[in-house]
């Protein structure tokens, strides 16, 4: 399919400066734009390709100052960045998705499938199993049983979701992600330690998306909560009765302790850790690595462990790189004061 800057700049609200007929069929990045292909600018470390790059038509922002001529089309609106991503999601919506169960895959003669939807290879869904309208999934994946699976979600090959959990609409999981296992309770006694039994569920709202290898626990009564609109990265750890709030976002290999509460519109850095049983207030932003022991009360930056602002961060870094030398110098100045003492 093609489409012209015109037709472009009509769906996200922009102002062409050029061609208003150049067409575009694809997408490329600024740095390796090819003829008939859209880009985008929002960074302006990237600003010098602007001038070079052979994409037909550029995105970019309303305040972009031009230094000399480019040869490609411009559309300028208030966020390249945003509009971007309307327009890939605008291209991935367009692909025909496929439909129908393969006849190597298993369903339960009670489950529940709905419209327009495709089960792959090898894939199996479980007793008493409720599968929403337009859901695909792909091979290898299993969907528990008495799973509730909300519609239009998208789960990927080798996905598990434990039996009893409630996934919400328009849910995305990728590869090889784990949906209810056991939340890590046991309680010690003196030949080793007992299982807790993990009775709980997990349930997740609409509009979530779970990256690659990620894990998500069931809770020992109850449910593991992650609400509407949360996004998650690959490899990231999210232990038993934990509650995210909506439209949180965290990086790759974080993890959060048992019955921790994150609140709305949060976002963790990678290898973020959070201890068990705190709460975290809505709009906390944590630098990588960041170690959380206790409670935060939420609309700040922080960084570190335990973190503080990240001025005070990076000053206390940049004394900790110098402990070597002060502590030479403090145990210069105890000897003298030990010299004078004995004097």
């Amino acid at each position: 399919m093609e489409f012209t800057a015109k037709q472009i700049a009509e769906f996200i609200g922009g102002v062409v400066e050029g061609d208003l007929n150049a067409s575009v069929h694809t997408f490329a990045k600024i740095e390796e734009g090819i003829e008939g292909a859209i880009s985008f600018l929002s960074n302006p470390k990237y600003t010098h390709y602007l001038y070079d790059t052979n994409s037909s038509i550029v995105l970019v922002n309303e305040d972009v100052k031009l230094d000399k001529p480019v040869k490609a089309t411009l559309i300028r609106v208030k966020n390249a960045y945003e509009c971007i991503a309307k327009l890939l999601q605008l291209y991935e919506a367009s692909k025909p998705k496929k439909t129908g169960i393969h006849s190597l895959a298993y369903v339960s003669p009670t489950a529940t499938i709905g419209k327009d939807c495709y089960i792959g290879p090898f894939a199996f869904i479980g007793d008493n199993a409720e599968i929403g309208d337009q859901c695909q999934i792909y091979p290898n994946s299993v969907i528990g049983d008495n799973v509730i699976l909300g519609n239009a979600c998208l789960i990927y090959a080798n996905v598990t979701i434990y039996h009893d959990c409630k996934i919400g609409n328009k849910v995305t999981i990728h590869s090889g992600s784990v949906i209810g296992a056991d939340g890590f309770g046991f309680a010690p006694n003196t030949e080793g330690y007992d299982k807790i039994p993990q009775i709980g569920i997990v349930k997740i709202e609409d509009d979530v998306e779970i990256g690659a290898n990620s894990c998500i626990d069931r809770s020992t009564m109850g449910q593991t909560l992650i609400k509407k609109g949360v996004k998650i990265d690959n490899l990231v750890q999210i232990a038993h009765n934990v509650e995210v709030g909506e439209n949180t976002v965290m990086s790759a290999q974080v993890g959060i302790a048992g019955s921790t509460k994150v609140g709305s519109w949060c976002m963790f850095g990678g290898q973020v850790g959070l201890a068990g049983h705190i709460t975290v207030g809505d709009k906390t932003f944590l630098g990588a690595q960041s170690g959380v022991p206790g409670n935060i009360k939420g609309n700040e930056k922080l960084i570190g462990t335990p973190p503080m602002e990240p001025q005070k961060y990076f000053k206390s870094q940049a004394i900790f790189r110098r402990l070597p030398e002060l502590y030479k110098q403090i145990a210069d100045l105890q000897k003298q004061i030990d010299e004078l003492k004995k004097k």
